[in-house]
């Protein structure tokens, strides 16, 4: 059997992703292979010496740099799905268990959604209109943020390629980037305002609003959202700062924050999961868990309270 080199898999795979314009997939993927040759510093290295061993150190080597439990998790899936193709075609020998001891899920017990306070204050400083003592760019990223939260926790991407003909009227109708998932949405009152603020005014772009510039080259796009969701990340956390607000003030804060509160007025899961376009109910359970967790532990406290009286 012809010795298969891991990085030629990862190739060929993001290469596929390429030819199918899944822009996200193959930056992934190509994320991993980068990370993990720098590990291995072996760019022949054979998918048939992956080892519970080395998958172990390759954690280790992750989490040395900073990389969070999620990234590490994002990579050992890459991974995993790459052996998986070559085991399904007998082109490396399975190997039980292989992945077991390294991480490959979800954190949950991470908070990413805003205290409703802290949450009210930024909707109630964008409601005040234009603020002289921050910058236009600030501003602007405020209002993404709100919008994003009035829009059912819209994910960056999908408001970023958001196009001119996805809405009619107050309704709009749009496919998840991540899951294909179509989506209907009627637009609040509030969020209409604020995409009269920052719409589109190029006529000649298809675009929904002015984030991304180029509708020729997807690729080239696509690296145009990376940089543009990097800036206004940075921007959210300058507004942070200037609110007081506590948490950490990011574009994915915004999903998260509607999934919670969604959660905390007793909407059913289930729902929750529509309305997000999540691929299932149990990608909804991880946004959720914390809380979840949360209850749990004051219904503890509550019979602990009871049985002592």
């Amino acid at each position: 059997m012809k010795q298969i080199v891991l990085k030629d898999v990862f190739t060929a795979i993001i290469d596929d992703f390429r030819d199918n314009e899944r822009w996200g997939s193959a930056h992934i993927y190509q994320s991993a292979l980068n990370a993990f040759l720098a590990f291995s510093n072996n760019p022949r290295f054979k998918l048939k010496d992956l080892s519970p061993a080395v998958l172990k150190h390759f954690e280790q080597y992750l989490r040395k740099r900073n990389c969070s439990w999620n990234t590490v998790a994002t990579y050992m899936r890459s991974l995993r799905s790459a052996y998986n193709r070559c085991v399904d075609i007998g082109r490396v020998p399975y190997v039980p268990r292989l992945f077991e001891h390294v991480h490959t899920g979800a954190r949950t017990n991470i908070k990413r959604a805003l205290d409703t306070s802290d949450l009210k204050r930024l909707l109630a400083w964008i409601d005040d209109g234009v603020d002289d003592c921050i910058s236009p760019d600030v501003r602007k990223a405020g209002v993404i943020f709100a919008l994003m939260f009035l829009l059912r926790g819209l994910p960056f991407v999908d408001l970023a390629f958001l196009r001119k003909t996805d809405l009619c009227g107050n309704v709009l109708v749009y496919r998840r980037k991540k899951t294909g998932r179509l989506l209907t949405v009627v637009l609040p009152s509030e969020a209409i305002r604020l995409m009269v603020e920052i719409e589109n005014r190029d006529r000649r772009s298809p675009y929904l609003f002015s984030i991304i510039g180029n509708w020729e080259d997807q690729e080239k796009a696509y690296r145009e959202y990376q940089s543009a969701l990097r800036f206004f990340n940075y921007k959210l956390v300058e507004l942070g700062r200037y609110l007081g607000i506590g948490a950490h003030l990011s574009t994915y804060a915004a999903r998260h924050s509607w999934a919670t509160l969604a959660y905390h007025c007793e909407i059913h899961p289930g729902i929750i999961s529509e309305a997000m376009g999540h691929s299932s109910i149990a990608v909804t359970e991880t946004y959720l868990k914390p809380f979840q967790d949360e209850r749990i532990d004051e219904a503890n406290k509550q019979i602990i309270a009871f049985v002592k009286r």
